[in-house]
């Protein structure tokens, strides 16, 4: 691959970064970068995974999904090298954010993940982010991994709701 072509897809990932205050998950910087044809997958996933293994962006796993944010380093990067974006590309990363930085916000401020603590016992944590700020948290043990993978599910579809109660339950006073 161009070496040209690889600095211009980690200067757009870095870009898209430093335009929100959360993290972003590869299938959102990929809808982007693939979208609109800029480059195929696996060349998108060599650049993520080099400004990963040079610390520029920070990589956390959570239930089968990738979340990145920009390093202090990946900054700084960014501060010196963006200008290397064309004018076009910049207008349209803007845009993409302008159209769907509400959308993109929601799906990751909602997150369930598990993991296997000890054979047939699963632990399943459940979270609600507003920006980077947990608001509410739910930690859960099961005994096998289909009630884990289904609780982390139905947090997604029913997370407002299951919010909702807790406030309206442990709020009251008696």
């Amino acid at each position: 691959m161009d070496s040209d072509a690889l600095t211009l897809y980690k200067l757009m990932v870095l870009y898209m970064l430093g335009k929100v205050d959360f993290a972003l998950t590869n299938s959102q910087i990929s809808e982007f970068i693939l979208g609109r044809s800029y480059t195929n997958y696996f060349s998108l996933q060599q650049a993520i995974s080099d400004l990963s293994e040079t610390e520029l962006i920070r990589t956390e796993q959570i239930y089968n999904n990738s979340y990145y944010t920009l390093t202090a380093a990946g900054e700084e990067t960014l501060s010196y090298f963006g200008h290397r974006i064309p004018e076009e590309i910049r207008r349209e990363i803007d845009q993409f954010f302008l159209d769907q930085r509400y959308h993109l916000r929601n799906e990751n401020e909602v997150t369930a993940d598990y993991y296997e603590d000890h054979k047939d016992c699963y632990i399943v944590r459940c979270e609600i982010r507003e920006k980077k700020e947990l608001l509410a948290g739910v930690t859960l043990t099961v005994t096998d991994e289909a009630q884990a993978v289904t609780i982390c599910d139905n947090w997604k579809k029913n997370h407002q709701s299951v919010y909702s109660f807790l406030i309206q339950n442990l709020m009251i006073r008696k």
